[in-house]
């Protein structure tokens, strides 16, 4: 079940009730009317966001394992997985057109033969989109034509997470071979890497310092041998420029799936295996000492 929380005091606004399998993947649109969902049910779902009404299915042959609205909330794009002899596609939809989700006819559909996507966001003024492979590959489709643009492999594992900064010009992803990486959007060049001793689940980019924070933590399966003392599952802090750790945040006692910083930049959330978002806020020094370095 998809939940919509205020993040000021942690109150709950109202839940998003229709899928029947685990949810892999959320995201509103650029005004917050509307959110699309993705999940193991073989379905992805638009919502209206206020009042959690369903406006549209699309039934996939397999899990739906990433889906995302472009920069005009107008166009969404999502890619099914690579099971039960089907192989991964990612879909276009127009929603100006409402006779595509009708017919269940996107109006461009890419093949992915070689590696699953596990995670993919849009590139900047909606012209493509940016995939990360399970294979530890990265791929530039065009949203107008399919083809494929760019492709880079930096990374040696799957890649978890990609996160773009608040201006799109770049992305961070966050992979299995206990890396983030930092890239240029349009280029796909690599900028930066963040190394840790463990696999990184997920990267945020600061809205308005050159921070990034990163979470992470063994398989799940693997926890229960572990313990909490050993500090595998804080969140970290690495300088954007001089790739140096310089904070941990302790809290999850389970590895952490998820982190994301808030539009102002004066917190940030993590989500956990543990089964808690927990939002933190950053102490007032915390700005004075950005702003005088």
């Amino acid at each position: 079940i998809v939940n919509v929380w205020y993040s000021v005091n942690g109150e709950r606004l109202g839940t998003y009730n229709g899928h029947t399998g685990a949810v892999w993947c959320v995201d509103a649109d650029w005004d917050t009317r509307h959110v699309l969902t993705g999940s193991a049910d073989n379905s992805c779902r638009l919502w209206d966001c206020e009042t959690g009404k369903q406006l549209a299915l699309v039934k996939t042959s397999s899990a739906v394992r990433t889906c995302g609205f472009d920069f005009g909330g107008n166009i969404i794009m999502f890619s099914t997985d690579k099971q039960m002899g089907y192989q991964c596609f990612v879909s276009f939809f127009d929603l100006r057109d409402p006779s595509q989700i009708e017919n269940n006819e996107p109006y461009m559909k890419i093949p992915c033969s070689d590696s699953k996507i596990t995670s993919a966001v849009w590139g900047p003024l909606g012209e493509f989109i940016i995939a990360g492979h399970e294979s530890g590959e990265l791929n530039q489709f065009s949203a107008k034509s399919g083809e494929q643009l760019a492709n880079i492999k930096e990374h040696t594992k799957q890649i978890n997470d990609i996160q773009t900064s608040r201006d799109m010009t770049m992305f961070i992803t966050a992979s299995k071979d206990n890396t983030a990486k930092l890239f240029d959007c349009t280029t796909l060049e690599h900028l930066k890497t963040f190394r840790t001793e463990r696999p990184v689940n997920s990267a945020a980019l600061s809205p308005i310092f050159d921070h990034v924070v990163l979470g992470g933590g063994q398989e799940a399966m693997d926890v229960t041998t572990t313990s909490t003392r050993i500090g595998k599952f804080e969140a970290r802090f690495f300088h954007l420029a001089f790739e140096e750790e310089f904070g941990r945040v302790k809290g999850h006692f389970g590895p952490i799936n998820s982190v994301a910083f808030h539009p102002d930049g004066k917190s940030y959330s993590s989500g956990g295996e543990d089964g808690y978002v927990r939002i933190h806020y950053f102490d007032p020094q915390y700005f004075e000492f950005e702003f005088e370095a």
